[in-house]
């Protein structure tokens, strides 16, 4: 079945985000890293300014600039009233309110479209859709992360995932994935199956960071080659 735009609702996040969601030390920075599911998250964009090297992966990015930009423009306002009616799933310190989440937000998708066109050139965006395998060699990364795509998307299916974590980690020495809870705010219903499915053959372990949105959402599932 083909991927459709019109049932995507870009929502990005930004550098100092990503540092959070993930941990990521300033030497992790100059890392070989890969963002599994980017979408329209200004990461790439301010790492490459920054002289780091990032390669961002995402169905999205077969669309043009102009469809993306529509495509953000028409769904904001949903997500922004969404948030509203759910305000006590969120913990309003760090983003003060609705108001400063769209600045927020905004201000991240704005970056990432500013350099959408010249990153793709650079091959820094990829169009590539998980579970399936892609082209890059085995181990051609340090670190591979996936922010609000798996295990939060847990309708996906177990399948899904398990398929989605092992291209993954054929790709990295070691990934990182955020939040660890569902749509509902609940503890996904897909980890236990994934900690038990890999556990064997990789080190495992839930690691509290430095980033609370979402209420409880304040872990990762680091995955590490043994």
């Amino acid at each position: 079945m083909a991927f459709e735009l019109n049932k995507v609702v870009p929502w990005g996040r930004n550098l100092e985000e990503y540092k959070s969601m993930f941990n990521l030390s300033n030497f992790e920075l100059d890392k070989r890293i890969i963002s599994f599911g980017d979408g329209p998250a200004s990461f790439n964009a301010e790492m490459t300014k920054l002289g780091k090297s990032v390669l961002s992966i995402d169905p999205i990015y077969q669309f043009s600039k102009t469809d993306l930009q529509y495509r953000i423009s028409e769904t904001k306002d949903i997500v922004i009233e969404q948030t509203r009616k759910n305000l006590d799933n969120f913990k309003w310190e760090k983003i003060h309110d609705v108001h400063h989440l769209e600045e927020i937000r905004m201000k991240a998708m704005k970056n990432y479209i500013e350099d959408f066109v010249i990153g793709k050139l650079d091959g820094r965006y990829l169009y590539h859709e998980l579970p399936y395998k892609t082209e890059i060699a085995d181990s051609s990364f340090d670190i591979g992360l996936s922010s609000h795509f798996l295990i939060l998307y847990s309708l996906l299916g177990i399948d899904f995932h398990l398929k989605s974590i092992t291209e993954m980690l054929r790709l990295c020495r070691e990934i990182r994935i955020f939040p660890l809870l569902n749509l509902n705010v609940q503890k996904s219903e897909v980890l236990d199956d994934i900690l038990s499915y890999f556990k064997s053959d990789y080190e495992l372990s839930i690691v509290k960071v430095d980033y609370e949105f979402q209420k409880n959402a304040n872990e990762m599932l680091v995955i590490r080659h043994k």
